[in-house]
């Protein structure tokens, strides 16, 4: 009984912790070039890791918007490609530049990865239960 109690309460403190660092992903998302979509779909994955606490969250709906997110992700993995030919890599974490798009293309294809990861997190823990 105290390990049920202990799993549910590292579950509840890592979807807090989640739900935290997507929102906080979401927040950043505000000075990009197109704001809106970034926001939602990180801020997707924070609002599932919050409410996740809380309710029952369809099982159907996660695998959808992991599939989704995988999807969407692969629209960019060409640019990661390219990323992957260059010699310096930390370009990556400096600023845009238009003349190499794949660096903005790589950071779109990981941070999608990245969501994909918190809503596969879900899904883990919905099979455990």
């Amino acid at each position: 009984m105290a390990y049920v109690e202990r799993e549910n309460k590292t579950r509840r403190i890592t979807n807090l912790i989640l739900g935290a660092l997507f929102a906080l992903f979401a927040l950043v998302q505000l000075n990009d070039p197109d704001p809106i979509q970034w926001v939602l779909l990180y801020g997707v994955v924070a609002v599932i890791s919050f409410v996740a606490n809380y309710t029952t969250i369809p099982k159907l709906l996660i695998w959808i918007l992991f599939i989704a997110y995988l999807i969407y992700a692969g629209t960019y993995l060409s640019y990661f490609l390219d990323w992957l030919d260059i010699d310096k890599k930390t370009e990556l974490f400096g600023k845009m530049v238009y003349e190499k798009p794949y660096l903005e293309g790589t950071r779109e294809f990981l941070g999608l990865l990245i969501a994909a990861a918190g809503l596969l997190y879900q899904l883990k823990e919905k099979t455990k239960r």
